[in-house]
């Protein structure tokens, strides 16, 4: 990345003579390195999770008890963002919580490198703390860099910062994936935790080129909520001890005790969010409407996530068992799929960039609406394509590699129509007193459908059946054409947003 970096040749202090990142502060350098180390790890691990959980020399787990791990854990990633945001808010400051991230995280990776179960699942919840954390904080720093929202590069720089993650989330199963496949797993784990180590490096190496503000904590917590944070933490945690000692020392533990609180979690925590935002009487009459038509996306969101992160467990166990995973009589580790995602994106956010602006200039852009419904009706399409290699594999022969890449295709068309609408209209949507806080509420949808998932398959749901699979593909098709249908009123309650 070095050759990135100029210097015009003038004098110091002069403007335009500090170092830049494809013309953009050279804090966003640091945050890129950071951000993509950080995504190699977390995709890496990842890819290998519902592998290593299914494989018999790894955890040797059935593909439900997989599918509910992976996702009660991407759901608590997502989940974690929010107080993770509030840390950064009260706490630390967004510099120190992202620093603090990347160590809990390597030291995650390292936990699941140990050969236990016991530590594997602890290594879990290490990552899943430290991602929550990192993920909330990160994007604000990028946002300090520049002079408030009308700088004309603070979309550009927010563009090279997502380029960041996709690199990441790119090469870390073609490398993380291929060494836990092929030699050992948690080499492969460990390898990923080299990676969040070279990004925490570069990062404390960069931290004096972020903005000074990044180590300011916005609203530190006064003495008398400290105390009562950590009087109610405590709480909390003694609880659960208890509560768990108990269920160990009884003979009565099994993964269950873990899983269906965590997963119930993930569904309550989401709707009591919303319903609190809603029922909040400062909010005037545009902004409870506003509110109104925010559920609308959010309930399609999460019907949205469900199915597209199964393509990191239900796909992926899929084609570990019933996929001729070759291209020309070459195989290739099954966690390559993972990586079919991020190049596309990166192949085609600039087509869809371009397609938009095209469309607008004369004035035929599709509403905000109508690319949220297209992007359900894509991911529902997608599990019907599912349904074409699911029926060759229940006749007894391999689903071509071919399959899985279509429906990978479909999923990412179908985000990069529904995920930047989502992020744009949260922030457009937001109450002023939630301002903040809105960001952590879409990300909770994520956590809403990877938290059905998980509990779909904790009730015994084996979610590689053509019906199920189908029931899925025909709740998000559904979904979509309700949302195309009430366009109108969905269109009337946002008000003044387009």
């Amino acid at each position: 990345m070095a050759s990135s970096l100029t210097k015009d040749s003038v004098s110091p202090g002069t403007p335009g003579s500090e170092k830049t990142f494809f013309g953009h502060p050279r804090g966003l350098a640091t945050l890129f390195m950071t951000e993509m180390w950080e995504r190699f790890s977390y995709y890496g691990m990842r890819a290998l999770l519902p592998l290593y959980l299914v494989a018999p020399g790894g955890l040797g787990l059935s593909a439900g008890t997989a599918t509910a791990i992976y996702s009660v854990y991407l759901s608590l990633v997502y989940l974690l963002t929010m107080p993770g945001g509030w840390f950064g808010d009260r706490v630390w400051g967004p510099r120190k919580t992202v620093a603090v991230a990347g160590g809990i995280i390597m030291l995650g990776h390292l936990t699941l490198a140990l050969p236990s179960s016991g530590t594997f699942y602890a290594g879990l919840g290490l990552v899943a703390i430290g991602s929550g954390l990192l993920k909330a904080n990160i994007s604000t720093m990028v946002g300090q860099l520049y002079q408030g929202p009308d700088d004309p590069r603070r979309d550009g720089g927010f563009t090279v910062f997502y380029m960041g993650i996709n690199l990441g989330a790119f090469a870390a199963p073609l490398i993380i994936g291929t060494i836990g496949e092929s030699v050992n797993w948690h080499l492969g784990f460990a390898l990923a935790a080299v990676g969040m180590g070279l990004g925490v490096t570069q990062f404390l190496l960069g931290s004096r080129h972020l903005d000074p503000a990044s180590s300011v904590v916005p609203k530190p917590l006064t003495h008398q909520e400290r105390a009562s944070t950590l009087r109610k933490a405590a709480l909390w945690a003694g609880i659960a001890v208890v509560a768990y000692a108990a269920l160990g020392l009884s003979g009565n533990y099994t993964l269950n005790w873990v899983l269906v609180p965590l997963t119930l979690l993930g569904v309550i925590v989401p709707v009591m969010v919303i319903a609190r935002i809603k029922r909040d009487k400062d909010l005037d009459r545009a902004e409870q409407s506003k509110m109104s038509a925010y559920i609308w996306f959010f309930v399609a969101a999460a019907i949205f996530w469900m199915i597209y992160d199964q393509g990191g467990s239900t796909l992926s166990i899929f084609a570990d068992s019933s996929a001729e995973n070759s291209v020309f009589g070459w195989e290739f580790p099954v966690s390559w799929y993972q990586s079919v995602n991020p190049v596309l994106i990166m192949a085609l956010a600039p087509v869809f960039a371009w397609i938009w602006l095209a469309l607008n200039r004369r004035g035929k852009e599709p509403s905000t609406i109508v690319k949220f419904a297209s992007g359900l009706v894509l991911v529902g399409v997608s599990f019907f394509l599912f349904l074409a290699p699911l029926s060759i594999a229940e006749g007894g022969h391999k689903a071509a590699a071919l399959w899985l890449v279509a429906i990978y295709f479909t999923q990412t068309v179908g985000e990069l129509l529904l995920s930047p609408v989502g992020l744009s209209v949260t922030t457009k949507m937001a109450p002023a007193k939630y301002a903040s806080q809105m960001m952590g509420v879409w990300f909770l949808a994520v956590t809403a459908g990877d938290a059905t998932t998980g509990l779909l398959s904790i009730a015994g749901v084996d979610l590689n059946k053509t019906g199920v699979v189908a029931m899925e593909a025909t709740l998000a098709v559904l979904a979509g054409v309700a949302v195309w249908m009430y366009r109108k009123k969905v269109k009337a309650l946002m008000g003044d947003v387009r």
